[in-house]
């Protein structure tokens, strides 16, 4: 993303915060969902960016809540987990008013997430409907090229990864990648035992999605 918008920055000039430069966070949400799964995911993900992109990630990401002013800190938001999901009103308009203010969400299906955060999403967005993104879209050919999209990083169900959008004003604001379970492939090895193979792919494709998101 080349800027975080105007409305955003109207909102740090009215507080005392200020935004760091290439931060990232992992979203906190209600509902008994293990928002907190792949705990080794996002240092080894932040580790492989910085080194391969160039980049200067915080390598201690944050934690913020849904409803929480704090969101505003950070550009691009990760969500993951296998179950229930439940925002607010008051979360649901937050969330809502920072990604239309040019945050960014990814939300990766840890296994049986689907179900439960796309009728919350419809709360955000009543009026959206996500996309599936097609394989020649650009988030598949920023450094690393996936010419058939997603990789498949854990079986599941057996079916083939997908990745949906959301789209507010022609920008993509959020990222749904389903069936891939790509915070599995960022953890450490002892975790999954995912090959070295699977486990690059999948730092790959999520290294495209920063890559993505910061400079579209």
């Amino acid at each position: 993303m080349k800027q975080f918008c105007l409305k955003i920055l109207i909102l740090l000039l009215l507080s005392p915060w200020i935004l760091p430069a290439q931060e990232v966070a992992l979203l906190k949400y209600r509902g008994g969902g293990d928002w907190y799964a792949n705990p080794t995911s996002w240092p080894n993900l932040i580790r492989f960016v910085n080194e391969n992109l160039g980049a200067s990630l915080h390598e201690d990401y944050a934690t913020v809540e849904v409803g929480s002013p704090d969101i505003y800190r950070y550009p691009f938001i990760h969500m993951t987990g296998h179950g229930n999901v439940i925002f607010s009103e008051e979360e649901a308009s937050n969330l809502r008013n920072y990604l239309i203010a040019g945050g960014f969400l990814h939300i990766d299906d840890n296994y049986g997430l689907k179900q439960f955060i796309l009728p919350q999403m419809k709360l955000v967005f009543p009026e959206l409907d996500f996309v599936e993104l097609p394989y020649n879209h650009p988030i598949f050919h920023q450094k690393y090229k996936f010419p058939n999209g997603l990789p498949k990083i854990h079986e599941h169900d057996n079916l083939p990864p997908q990745a949906f959008g959301l789209f507010w004003e022609g920008r993509m604001i959020c990222l749904f990648t389903f069936e891939t379970d790509l915070g599995d492939g960022w953890e450490d090895y002892e975790v999954h035992k995912n090959s070295e193979v699977t486990r690059t792919k999948a730092l790959q494709m999520g290294a495209n999605i920063i890559q993505y998101v910061f400079t579209e």
